[in-house]
């Protein structure tokens, strides 16, 4: 069944601290447009391609201490775009709730599976050969998802199954998770208004 009148979902959230000055602009039913700049290459690369596979339109810009490290942009920047998911998702009326997928990249194969519950908890496996990708920390990896886990208020299961290659092993990461909300997030006249037995995704 199609949904005949749903009205869009957008968010915007802007955050500025001593470290950072970050805007996340978010559109949940959009085509995979993107306009991103962090001052991160491999990380703007990171987010365009989550945008594309998650058929969200996501502006993201953000301003940060790069002459300190990469920690505080990265950090911003996931905070933001985990409470612009909340934000978009508001009452999460009709939506599927979970979603799942699972994409390889060459060598490497990434899991994601996500439940919009209003709770927050997140478990990533996953180890990276190199330090660094394109002046993103492998180590932040981690970080970025728990972020968006605890601001989105979701529960997000990460991991990466097979690889070696670090760049392969973080984009089939970002895909699988873009592919799983993008399922998650889905809205049909069919589904039930709220999908779960209290009555709210709270």
């Amino acid at each position: 069944m199609s949904t005949p009148s749903f009205s869009p979902r957008t968010a915007t959230v802007e955050r500025t601290t001593a470290e950072t000055d970050v805007s996340v602009a978010l559109t949940l039913d959009g085509d995979g447009s993107y306009d991103v700049d962090t001052g991160i290459g491999f990380f703007d690369h990171m987010l365009s391609l989550f945008a594309k596979h998650g058929a969200l339109d996501l502006e993201v810009r953000c301003d940060g201490d790069l002459e300190v490290d990469d920690h505080h942009t990265v950090e911003d920047v996931a905070i933001g775009l985990g409470r612009a998911l909340d934000d978009a998702l508001g009452d999460k009326a009709h939506i599927a709730r979970y979603g799942h997928a699972y994409v390889p990249m060459d060598d490497a194969l990434a899991r994601a599976v996500i439940d919009l519950s209003g709770r927050s908890y997140c478990h990533l496996e996953a180890s990276f050969e190199r330090n660094q990708v394109g002046g993103l920390s492998t180590e932040l990896v981690e970080h970025v998802w728990r972020s968006v886990a605890d601001h989105a208020r979701c529960n997000l299961h990460l991991t990466v199954l097979r690889g070696h290659n670090a760049h392969h092993k973080i984009e089939a990461l970002f895909k699988a998770a873009a592919r799983a909300l993008r399922t998650a997030v889905r809205r049909r006249a069919d589904h039930a208004e709220v999908a779960s037995t209290k009555g709210t995704l709270a």
